[in-house]
């Protein structure tokens, strides 16, 4: 069945109604809206008002004991055995490239290259590997504890030295415990120039690329200069046409270690705990 069509007369009344009731909405808002409005802003201010108080700072702070653990290669000079002398030990940091689970990788470069063919190598040399997301200060500085306490080592010519991560992790290192270190030589790395006043008694020789593309020389040159502008005497060696591998002559040139042995920690420093 078609419905019956509408009146005129019955769309007037309902469009009326309409009119109407608008009207009466209308009239409510200006009457109440207001009052609305100011509530729900007093209700927001007072919403926030206590979801701030509810907040309160605090500060947590608390000793805890961890488990340090890091696997490394041990190097004593062939006349260790010979005699009750102590020996200058160098602490070496190898770069990304040879972190992981296989210490046969961290001969790859530097000293532990070194003393596979050159066995009369004049330093107890430690070689710690990271197994990876660069190093750890704390378990470094526990290493240093472990192979200070169980070998003969001249706490005062203790030398620290890294390439690329290693260069970053000897820069950290050394600013976590300036104190440790008769001298220390970052290659191809780059560290937190704030840290400038905790090296600038440190003997530094810093080593670079010009052309280094993975690491740009100037994170090297912001820390040299940050050094010096601390008041520290720092050296800087840029190899003009040398990339990423700033590290094989630095370490091939007997000038590096003579520069070393002739480094020797402070009693000052020696007294800081």
């Amino acid at each position: 069945m078609i419905p019956a069509a509408r009146s005129t007369a019955d769309s007037m009344s309902e469009e009326s109604n309409v009119e109407y009731v608008s009207s009466m909405n209308k009239r409510t808002f200006f009457a109440f809206g207001p009052w609305l409005l100011s509530a729900g802003l007093v209700w927001s201010a007072q919403s926030q008002l206590s979801v701030s108080k509810a907040q309160v700072e605090k500060h947590f702070e608390k000793q805890i004991t961890v488990t340090a653990k890091l696997d490394y290669l041990l190097f004593l000079p062939p006349e260790y055995g010979k005699s009750d002398r102590s020996w200058p030990m160098i602490l070496f940091l190898h770069g990304a490239g040879e972190s992981g689970n296989d210490l046969e990788k961290v001969k790859v470069h530097g000293p532990p290259k070194i003393v596979e063919t050159k066995p009369n190598f004049p330093f107890i040399l430690v070689s710690p590997q990271s197994p990876g997301r660069g190093w750890n200060t704390d378990v470094l500085n526990a290493l240093l504890d472990e192979v200070i306490a169980n070998h003969r080592v001249d706490p005062d010519r203790v030398y620290l030295t890294g390439l690329s991560m290693g260069g970053f992790g000897t820069w950290a290192l050394a600013a976590a415990h300036p104190e440790r270190f008769a001298a220390i030589a970052p290659i191809c790395g780059g560290g937190n120039p704030s840290d400038a006043p905790k090296l600038a008694k440190l003997p530094v020789w810093v080593f670079h690329g010009a052309n280094d593309t993975l690491v740009p020389v100037k994170r090297s040159e912001e820390m040299v200069e940050a050094i010096k502008a601390a008041g520290g005497d720092v050296k800087f060696t840029v190899y003009p046409d040398a990339g990423h591998d700033s590290w094989t002559a630095t370490y091939d040139n007997p000038a590096f270690y003579q520069w070393l042995l002739a480094q020797k920690r402070p009693t000052k420093a020696r007294a800081q705990p």
